[in-house]
């Protein structure tokens, strides 16, 4: 799973996305405004965890408010579950920051409660999703994230899982390495790596005979 968080506060950033990547998150950071409607732009998140003030960006580098940022994202279309960190603790913020996103959390915390309730948002999120991916005789069940080819169960890795997760949401269509990178790691992953084409070939060992992943030159792989 894969989550946004924005932070300013350089440190807390850290430490949050050191906890949550912890917890087996693949997690991506935007110190503003600007960095996170960019990220939001071009990346798939289950959550959005949002500082309330941040800064807007190098050309608007005053504080600005995240919840009408979300709000007005909502009214667009945005779906991806958020979470706000605030230092603002009245009764008011609260409802407000809960009106407009998904969950409040308020300064200081526990990280350990920001990881349980992150996990519950994405959750919730996959609950919405199709319960189980098919594509001739491989289906992944999303709920308890086993996969089985022809009846048999596998033992994937959790890398191993996600990358065959988005083949399977694209089944028959190419998938470009950067996405199925950007789906499995974050952004600490370097896409130039061989890391993609080693865990594929021990993918294709574990899904056995006849071949199911197709590579498709210069822009990654498919489902065939």
């Amino acid at each position: 799973m894969r989550i946004l968080v924005t932070e300013d506060e350089k440190d807390l950033l850290f430490a949050v996305a050191v906890s949550l990547r912890g917890a087996g998150f693949a997690v991506d950071t935007a110190a503003d405004l600007a960095g996170a409607d960019e990220a939001l732009a071009v990346n798939s998140y289950d959550c959005a965890v949002f500082d309330r003030m941040v800064p807007g960006g190098p050309a608007a580098p005053r504080a600005v408010d995240t919840l009408a940022y979300v709000r007005q994202r909502r009214r667009a279309g945005l779906r991806v579950p958020v979470l706000f960190l605030t230092a603002l603790d009245r009764v008011g913020d609260r409802v407000e920051g809960l009106e407009v996103g998904d969950d409040y959390l308020v300064k200081p915390f526990a990280m350990e409660e920001l990881v349980v309730r992150v996990r519950l948002l994405c959750l919730r999120r996959e609950i919405a999703r199709p319960a189980v991916l098919r594509h001739a005789d491989v289906e992944l069940d999303a709920g308890t994230r086993q996969v089985r080819r022809g009846g048999v169960l596998l033992t994937l890795t959790r890398r191993e899982y996600l990358v065959l997760e988005l083949l399977l949401a694209n089944a028959g269509q190419p998938v470009s390495r950067a996405d199925l990178i950007r789906h499995a790691w974050d952004e600490m992953a370097q896409p130039a790596t061989n890391v993609l084409d080693v865990l594929m070939a021990g993918l294709r060992r574990k899904l056995r005979q006849p071949p199911l992943i197709e590579t498709v030159r210069q822009v990654g792989y498919r489902l065939g």
